[in-house]
């Protein structure tokens, strides 16, 4: 799983550049490659400003990258600066693009993110995955790999890798679904079912969905924070310092198999009384009457807008119920921040009035601050292609030996 850098350490490898010349030289690619990323257009001499290298020396990467097409050139920097003018340099909206899918309940996604974080390809196809064995749902998710990859090559970009999220425990390998209740998959090698789009990373949603709020999410969250999101299942991951804090298997976050009434209904994972079985979209639809659609989280959302108040209380419930899962993960970690995203960003205003109240009335310390992503159900999706992008800004010398 990719994380953001850390000087010598390529996001997705978990391996240091070796202390050698090489390695140095690869680090200071991708110093560049960040610089202009993060700051661009800029100049060489000002990329060589921004990372403390001299000029020749930034001029050779710069080189070397834009061979590779990982940077191009606008043509001279804007008037008002001192001295001569510079070429500014930008990253490529053309070349590798990071391939993100997204295995859901009821739906598949994908979608090609250019160097430059837009999104050029995208589709999507609806349909119940539970109960399917993994090998149909890979091809279909494969098929609808193909047809995005396609797209992207069509705008001059090529495949750097493919990232999947999943509603499920994914061990360290970062390919085997060790667990996904709500699909019964088991033990599930993807990455002996997949070869499309190169490197495969597979991680739990919930990882890919905090990584999007950390990279993409426009300042509601900090370096320190819970990330909650919910479709059919619920899921969390922990944010410290701008890392995931993934536990010695991997398997971290699992906060909708917290029981919140231990002597509750059986849950897909084996327990009872989970909080997905109170907070999770099936559970609130079933708490509300209504029957399960197509848009769950717009129905839900258009009948509480409309004053239903069977929806208003069986999202005050779900609100509660999150509350009292959440007050022990913020008891045990102390994050700066909870981020409420997937689909509990949008029942936030029927949700948050009692989930807020739970964790006033339960944490040990001062109230924990509760901000709704913006980015939505979309999280888990451009999480996991900003992860390719961002192992290409991290050791972009490795996208180069692979061409």
């Amino acid at each position: 799983m990719t994380a953001p850098p850390h000087e010598g350490r390529p996001a997705g490898t978990g391996r240091a550049l070796p202390d050698t010349q090489q390695g140095m030289r690869r680090r200071n690619l991708a110093r560049v490659m960040h610089a202009v990323s993060a700051q661009g257009p800029l100049s060489r001499a000002a990329v060589a400003s921004h990372i403390g290298l001299t000029r020749a020396a930034v001029s050779t990467l710069v080189d070397d990258l834009i061979r590779w097409g990982l940077l191009e050139e606008l043509g001279p920097e804007r008037p008002g600066r001192v001295g001569r003018p510079g070429s500014a340099l930008a990253v490529s909206g053309r070349g590798p693009a990071g391939i993100g899918a997204e295995i859901g309940v009821d739906h598949l996604a994908v979608c090609a993110v250019d160097l430059r974080g837009t999104v050029r390809a995208r589709g999507v196809r609806y349909g119940a995955n539970r109960g399917r064995r993994p090998g149909p749902v890979i091809e279909e998710l494969t098929d609808l790999v193909r047809e995005v990859v396609a797209d992207a090559e069509r705008e001059d970009l090529r495949p750097a890798g493919l990232a999947v999220a999943v509603p499920g425990l994914v061990a360290r390998d970062g390919r085997t679904v060790v667990r996904a209740p709500n699909l019964d998959w088991h033990d599930t090698d993807l990455g002996a079912l997949m070869s499309e789009a190169g490197p495969l990373t597979v991680d739990n949603e919930a990882n890919f969905g905090a990584l999007a709020e950390l990279w993409l999410g426009d300042g509601v969250a900090s370096r320190d924070f819970l990330h909650v999101s919910a479709e059919i299942g619920i899921g969390a991951a922990v944010v410290l310092d701008g890392g995931l804090l993934r536990g010695s298997r991997g398997f971290a976050g699992e906060l909708g198999h917290v029981p919140v009434r231990p002597d509750g209904p059986a849950c897909p994972c084996g327990g009872r009384g989970c909080l997905e079985q109170y907070a999770g979209e099936e559970a609130v639809l079933r708490a509300a009457g209504l029957e399960p659609g197509e848009d769950l989280v717009g129905l839900l959302a258009e009948r509480a807008a409309e004053g239903d108040e069977r929806v208003r209380e069986a999202l005050r419930d779900a609100g509660a119920a999150l509350g009292v899962a959440l007050t022990g993960a913020v008891n045990l970690l102390d994050p700066e921040t909870v981020v409420l995203g997937g689909a509990l960003a949008g029942l936030s205003p029927w949700l948050l009035p009692s989930l807020e109240s739970e964790l006033a009335d339960r944490t040990a310390g001062p109230a924990c601050p509760v901000a709704v992503s913006r980015l939505g159900s979309e999280g888990p999706l451009l999480g996991a292609a900003h992860s390719v992008v961002r192992a290409v800004l991290d050791d972009p010398a490795a996208v180069a030996e692979r061409s």
